[in-house]
């Protein structure tokens, strides 16, 4: 949770480096994020459960997530996923709904490298703004949740 503004925040991590992002989401996003990751089922299907099971009775596949923007402190993202026939598809969804889907069948999250930067030029123009005189920059390499600015 931010913290300042109470917002839940989803915190994206690179399994070959200490990298992060952190996504801001609605409550009702964060909380099938989270019952998800607990294994929490709940008595009927959530949205993000009856997306899956529609998708798999098609005989589609989910391929993988791509965050693939940042545009006007927006993130956009991508459901690349295989039809029947082993077509490619690819859906416009918004990050906090793919990366519920994509815990739910198993699938690899991505971020192109151009949203991590723009994420971080964001992130140092706001600190800029907010802590005048400031000297620190965005480290290359983000730390632990923890030291994000909040």
């Amino acid at each position: 949770m931010d913290p300042s503004s109470g917002t839940p925040i989803i915190i994206l991590k690179d399994i070959n480096s200490e990298t992060m992002l952190p996504i801001w989401v609605g409550a009702y996003e964060a909380n099938a994020i989270a019952l998800e990751i607990e294994k929490i089922s709940p008595q009927r299907p959530m949205t993000h459960d009856l997306l899956r099971n529609v998708i798999l009775e098609m005989g589609a596949s989910v391929e993988r997530v791509v965050v693939t923007e940042l545009r006007d402190n927006t993130f956009f993202a991508t459901i690349n996923m295989k039809d029947r026939g082993g077509d490619s598809v690819m859906i416009d969804a918004r990050p906090s709904d793919a990366i519920a889907l994509a815990l739910r069948v198993d699938c690899p999250i991505f971020v192109n490298e151009e949203v991590i930067k723009a994420s971080r030029n964001t992130v140092a123009s706001e600190e800029e703004e907010s802590v005048s005189g400031s000297e620190d920059e965005w480290p290359d390499v983000i730390g632990e949740a923890g030291d994000l600015p909040m």
